[in-house]
């Protein structure tokens, strides 16, 4: 089964603006960026409960690579 994935409008700006900062230092790192992004989406999609709860109802899933984390419900 896969479930839905949406973001807020707040997500959304910080992926463009940390594409816009990775792509001003090389055009290979922000599309890196956006790629692992996407990918760990994906895979959250997929299998959200493979994810640990770090808050209650909310899990995390830390970004390879970058020094991000996608929090979800």
């Amino acid at each position: 089964m896969t479930y839905s994935l949406q973001f807020l409008p707040e997500v959304e700006d910080d992926v463009i603006n940390n594409y816009t900062w990775y792509k001003a230092k090389s055009r290979a790192l922000g599309e890196d960026f956006l790629r692992i992004f996407y990918s760990s989406a994906y895979d959250i999609a997929r299998s959200p409960l493979l994810y640990r709860k770090v808050y209650k109802e909310f899990r995390r899933c830390l970004i390879r690579r970058f020094p991000y984390a996608i929090y979800f419900v």
